[in-house]
């Protein structure tokens, strides 16, 4: 049976408003009487009813997080990263993966699927700008990811880093390292294109910079960001008799996969050829042999979009950057 708030108040010999007063602290409450409430709940196993507690405030204490896909590591990192801060805040975060297709992205900012929650995190793969424009509910919406960046509008704001200025840090870095034939690992041509088309933008102006002509034999074209197909464009770029002295990956997960690739060739890293990812995924700081890569801070990314939904800012369009740094390793 449920402990209610009555039970505690006639163990304790006080009101029933009383506990209540020391379970929402409101109001003055002696601190003998309290102390002895609180004994009360823990002796009791009393438990306030959050449901209950919501629907008097208007808030539910919860948000949703939509991802692409949790076997991603920089998905998996950023949703733990927002479940761990917003459970400081007391805020209970739901994880929802949409699988890129643009009908559960959509079906997620409509809220369809999950009760009612205090505000929406969506890292969008599909979803358009009209989809967007015609929403009917009126949940705060914080976008995440490049895509988020190009569809954002006057309802919902965006949170990220400026990938073309981080690729073209990324890329200098390895020329500024003596590397002149670089090779590119992430470049997409259908699907959602967003992440790849800046980070490719910020590596050919880096070359431009540098007075270093492009050479397309050098790009390493991928369906996907994950090893498989980090593997598979190392592979492409070798078949092909292109020399290289350094590789670019889009992502770290790529660069995992391009790492085999190259030893499975006989090439040392870094001594024939040194690799720089982009995310600083955990693993990737444990990777033999080490490669650099770009910090994307989510953590960063996660603490503003949380203060954006609980401080109900994220209704004015405005894009807010989030610094990223480049790890040598």
């Amino acid at each position: 049976m449920r402990v209610t708030l009555s039970d505690v108040a006639r163990a304790v010999g006080v009101s029933a408003k009383t506990v209540s007063n020391v379970v929402n602290e409101t109001g003055w409450v002696s601190d003998p009487v309290r102390q002895k409430v609180l004994e009360a709940i823990e002796r009791l196993g009393y438990r306030p009813n959050i449901a209950a507690r919501q629907l008097r405030n208007g808030i539910t204490g919860m948000v949703a997080f939509g991802i692409p896909n949790l076997r991603e590591p920089y998905f998996a990192e950023l949703s733990s990263e927002i479940v761990d801060q917003a459970k400081k805040s007391g805020v209970t975060v739901l994880v929802s993966q949409t699988g890129g297709s643009r009908k559960d992205e959509a079906d997620f900012i409509a809220g369809v699927g999950f009760p009612s929650v205090d505000g929406l995190i969506l890292s969008p793969l599909a979803l358009e700008k009209e989809d967007l424009e015609s929403r009917a509910v009126k949940t705060p919406l914080v976008l995440v990811g490049e895509h988020g960046a190009s569809i954002s509008t006057k309802t919902s704001r965006h949170v990220g880093i400026d990938n073309v200025a981080a690729a073209r840090e990324a890329t200098q870095f390895l020329l500024q390292r003596g590397h002149s034939r670089i090779a590119a690992v992430g470049v997409q041509k259908e699907g959602s294109t967003e992440t790849s088309r800046l980070r490719y933008r910020g590596y050919l102006e880096a070359l431009e910079s540098a007075g270093i002509a492009f050479d397309h034999d050098l790009l390493g074209v991928v369906s996907d960001f994950n090893r498989a197909e980090g593997s598979r464009a190392i592979e492409g770029i070798i078949a092909n008799g292109s020399q290289f002295d350094a590789v670019f990956c889009f992502n770290d997960t790529m660069a995992f996969g391009a790492l085999y690739s190259l030893a499975l060739h006989g090439y040392r890293v870094p001594e024939d050829v040194e690799v720089m990812g982009f995310d600083d995924i955990d693993e990737g700081r444990y990777s033999i042999p080490p490669f650099s890569t770009v910090n994307a801070r989510t953590d960063l990314t996660a603490n503003i979009a949380l203060e954006m939904l609980t401080k109900k800012t994220a209704g004015d369009g405005q894009h807010i950057d989030v610094p990223f740094e480049i790890i040598e390793r």
